[in-house]
């Protein structure tokens, strides 16, 4: 027997619980996506390495005070690039994964664990190659006297 109710103006009509998108629309959608997404990152990564070519090649800073590092700064443009386009893809495996595109969204969790992983790895790459502090730029002359440096050190030389 039908409930009279269920069918009054303005209800949403019931829907199986396992109502899905329609068939191998799920994967293929999930298979365009992941192909867009590497040419995507196919593309940041072109234009990382010709940014990086113009930093290697660019003139060094002579006026900038000695000690200052200032030609030596990380460059976190990479990792920020990768997290964007990480967070990006996260976003997107979250609405599908809600509209229950189970495919497609499976996928992109895996592509967001890839590009998460890249992130990560491009942060502690970033870290690693920072110069190390540069040695200070006064260097005391030496000891005459022949004694030793701390007899040089008092006397003033």
């Amino acid at each position: 027997m039908t409930h009279p109710e269920s069918d009054l103006p303005g209800r949403p009509a019931e829907h199986a619980p396992d109502e899905r998108p329609g068939g191998c629309a799920d994967p293929a959608v999930g298979l365009l996506l992941t192909i867009s997404e590497a040419v995507v990152l196919a593309v940041l990564l072109i234009w990382l390495g010709l940014r990086g070519l113009g930093r290697s090649h660019a003139p060094v800073d002579s006026g900038a005070p000695p000690g200052s590092g200032a030609g030596a700064e990380t460059d976190w443009v990479p990792t920020i690039a990768f997290g964007v386009l990480a967070l990006v893809v996260v976003v997107l495996a979250t609405v599908l994964l809600r509209d229950r595109w189970y495919w497609a969204g499976g996928i992109q969790v895996l592509v967001a664990v890839a590009l998460c992983t890249l992130t990560l790895t491009s942060a502690f790459q970033a870290d690693v190659d920072a110069p190390p502090a540069p040695a200070p730029a006064w260097n005391s002359p030496p000891c005459r006297s022949g004694g030793d440096s701390e007899e040089c050190a008092r006397s003033g030389g």
